[in-house]
């Protein structure tokens, strides 16, 4: 691979430099020209931060691209690929967004898309708390999608259209520290970052990495996980009200829509939505889940004995998740990725150069060097 260029542009000259891009060589690999180069874009409201590289390079942004990370060579052998990543606001170089909202993120990757010129259609997965931006891609971006997919996606207990027994079910089988958080985070937000941070009582245990929410296999894939982290501090250099904890603010606070009153995106069977949980996740109850898909019969349910909340880590998982949703055995594709900080993954897998997939997981990197101690 030829020798890598590093090019970094701050905001004030971004929006130039953005405009100017678009007609720029670089962006070609989106009509079919398969340029080997690493691009780091940050997408905020007062400009873009870009950082470019060869593939030769791939190997230090890949750490939380668990898809990505995780494909069989088999797969992505012979592939041309381009990889951009942007910084989610409040994360990495982005400037913080107070407003930002699950409509607003999902309204950000169809600009995303818009801005790279990948086509009318692309398909999204998320992890985690990216489930939820994913929920919020169905209900707002229906119209772009041509598929989705759900990784054991993060749930919010005050949902409407859930049986109360149900709800509050799941609700108690959350470790007590986290039933409190969350109710901060949902009731009080402006509270979220002091009972966070404050040393008297738990905090949420995810941001103090406790063991106890972690199964069996997830201690497991730990190690392996660990292995592939890079740079953990610059994704939070900001600090981590904008992020993490406004992450948790919208996550459970009041949603103007449930995931059950969800139309079907594809009444004709032109795409699929998909959705995958382990049945001994101790971090996101399965019985909800469960619920989801009994309304919505139209979503494709996985469920995967044994498994924990970081199973798309596993061995052979990530294969099956793309031959599920490309609902293809043997698959010639372009890949591209696209990392919106170390919470919040996008990429885009284009079969054929006619199909986009956008990726996103939760950042939960910080507590697994706790677990792995």
């Amino acid at each position: 691979m030829a020798g890598g260029v590093n090019r970094k542009i701050s905001a004030l000259s971004a929006r130039a430099h953005t405009r100017r891009a678009k007609k720029n060589s670089s962006f070609q690999v989106f009509l079919g020209v398969f340029k080997k180069t690493l691009v780091v874009f940050c997408m905020v409201f007062s400009g873009f931060c870009f950082k470019e590289n060869s593939t030769s390079s791939t190997q230090d942004m890949w750490h939380d691209a668990v898809i990505a990370q995780t494909l069989s060579p088999e797969i992505v052998e012979d592939l041309g690929v381009y990889i951009v990543s942007i910084d989610r606001p409040g994360y990495g170089e982005s400037d913080p967004d107070p407003n930002r909202t699950v409509k607003s993120l999902a309204l950000d990757i169809e600009e995303l898309a818009d801005q790279l010129r990948l086509g009318s259609k692309f398909y999204v997965i998320g992890f985690s708390m990216g489930g939820q931006v994913t929920w919020g891609c169905l209900k707002h971006i229906p119209h772009r999608l041509a598929g989705a997919v759900l990784l054991a996606p993060a749930v919010n207990y005050w949902w409407t259209g859930f049986p109360t027994n149900l709800s509050s079910e799941a609700y108690n089988q959350q470790l007590l520290r986290d039933q409190w958080a969350l109710r901060v985070a949902h009731y009080t937000p402006l509270l979220t970052y002091w009972w966070n941070t404050q040393k008297w009582f738990p905090v949420f245990s995810i941001f103090s990495g406790s063991p106890d929410i972690v199964s069996d296999q997830d201690k497991q894939l730990i190690p392996k996980i660990i292995g592939q982290i890079k740079y953990p501090a610059q994704t939070r250099q900001q600090g981590e009200y904008e992020s993490i904890h406004r992450d948790l603010i919208i996550g459970f606070g009041s949603w103007e829509f449930s995931p059950v009153d969800l139309e079907n995106p594809f009444p004709n069977n032109e795409g699929s939505v998909h959705l995958w949980h382990g049945d001994e996740d101790r971090l996101v109850p399965v019985t909800m889940q469960r619920y989801i898909v009994q309304k919505l019969p139209w979503i494709e349910y996985h469920e995967v004995p044994g498994a924990g909340h970081l199973f798309p880590h596993a061995d052979g998982l990530s294969d099956s998740i793309i031959k599920a949703l490309l609902n293809r055995g043997e698959i010639g594709f372009h890949i591209e990725f696209v990392r919106l900080g170390s919470d919040f993954l996008l990429f885009f897998i284009c079969p054929f150069k006619r199909f986009q997939i956008c990726v996103d997981q939760f950042d939960m990197y910080h507590c697994l060097w706790r677990w792995s101690c």
